[in-house]
């Protein structure tokens, strides 16, 4: 086998990248860390929203940070129509477009779907919206809390007896940034085989709605409304969060009927298994308030290091409960490259997460960090679109970019 590709395998392929916030750009560094040249678009003077959100290291936004990387930046005021003009003459080079505006803002341009596939019938236009592009609610705002609460994945999500929690991430953007880079991978193998680009249209309710699982079902087909659980899980017993003697907490695994002997063995406890209340997975169940209890008071009786390396030794799932300081800390995170430190101009280095997704023959690769507000304009207008220096100072004198 020959060695790994150094450009990733959408290594040739130019991508616009118009979106801001995060479920758009977080697609547009997907496709950037598979190593597509992406070339983010953002206003001037202002960029993308979420360059003004603290913290700020060296100047930059470190919430842009994030979600920007692998990205080339230049600015376009699409105040002006002369910016659209340029952002269509674009669209004639670029093979996918990103855009996250409200329903209708693109169409407003002269930039909808039918505009810009006209010019370029190869392009793949990713729209992501928090309703979809069309219907009652296509034109109303959503963010990730919002689609949380109204698909009802907040109302399922805390413990029993507190308030409807919102997740500790942005659970939804990040399913509809995925779903979003699905669809385009999608269009892209299609376009193989028709030489024809589509639109791939991917919304935060849908996504967010994706998320629910069982809960659909169970509401339509049983008339049983899924409820908030806390840290147990749903369909096994015992697993929860524990806390341990030294205060701190861990989370284990032992409820099929496979793991749960290997638990009694390590409590030394076999009467559990002989115990009608716990004998089986159904049982368990139904009693699990009281195996939690028996569990609970075991794990209370040690430090959670050697709760953790009892439960490992029984090839049962467990661990502690890291804090962020404990997973900077984890040598694994640094071994396995799931944090990496990428250099910066401003900031010196930048630490963030690794690449997710490896590829053995052509693995994506994290090859800049994200850029200053406007860094490439001139880079990228030179290369698209052939524009000279003078070119684009006049157009800067202009207010365009």
């Amino acid at each position: 086998m020959s060695g790994p590709a150094k450009n990733g395998p959408l290594h040739g392929l130019k991508v616009l990248d118009l979106s801001r916030f995060i479920a758009g750009p977080h697609c547009g560094m997907q496709l950037g860390d598979l190593g597509a040249d992406v070339v983010k678009v953002e206003r001037p003077k202002r960029g993308d929203d979420t360059r003004a959100l603290e913290p700020h290291v060296g100047g930059e936004s470190l919430y842009f940070m994030v979600f920007n990387r692998n990205k080339r930046s230049i600015t376009l005021n699409f105040r002006d129509p002369r910016a659209h003009t340029i952002l269509r003459e674009m669209v004639k080079q670029a093979d996918i477009l990103i855009e996250n505006f409200r329903p209708g803002t693109m169409e407003k341009m002269g930039c909808g779907w039918d505009d810009l596939r006209a010019i370029n019938p190869r392009l793949i236009m990713a729209r992501i919206s928090g309703y979809g592009q069309e219907g009652p609610m296509a034109g109303e705002p959503c963010f990730d809390g919002i689609a949380q609460a109204t698909s009802g994945l907040m109302e399922i999500t805390g413990d029993p007896d507190g308030p409807p929690t919102m997740g500790g991430t942005f659970l939804v953007d990040y399913a509809t940034a995925l779903y979003a880079t699905v669809g385009i991978l999608a269009a892209l193998e299609d376009r193989h085989k028709t030489g024809k680009g589509q639109m791939v249209d991917a919304s935060l309710m849908g996504s967010a709605v994706s998320m629910l699982v069982t809960a659909i079902p169970e509401q339509a087909m049983l008339g049983r409304a899924m409820t908030r659980v806390g840290n147990r899980d749903r369909y096994s017993a015992p697993a929860q969060t524990f806390q341990a003697g030294d205060g701190k907490w861990l989370h284990m695994v032992a409820g099929n009927d496979a793991h749960f002997p290997r638990l009694t063995r390590i409590m030394n406890r076999p009467d559990l298994l002989t115990d009608p209340r716990f004998a089986t997975l159904d049982a368990r169940m139904r009693n699990i308030e009281a195996i939690e209890a028996i569990v609970a008071e075991w794990i209370a009786g040690m430090p959670a290091d050697d709760v953790v390396a009892l439960l490992r030794q029984a090839e049962l799932p467990s661990a502690k409960i890291a804090t962020l300081p404990d997973l900077l800390a984890n040598p694994y995170m640094r071994e396995a490259k799931q944090i990496v430190d990428i250099p910066h101009a401003k900031t010196g280095s930048f630490t963030t997460h690794g690449l997710t997704v490896r590829l053995s023959d052509s693995p994506g690769s994290i090859r800049r960090a994200a850029p200053v507000l406007g860094e490439h304009t001139e880079d990228v207008l030179g290369e698209w679109l052939g524009m000279t220096h003078s070119d684009v100072a006049s157009l800067r004198d202009g207010g365009i970019v």
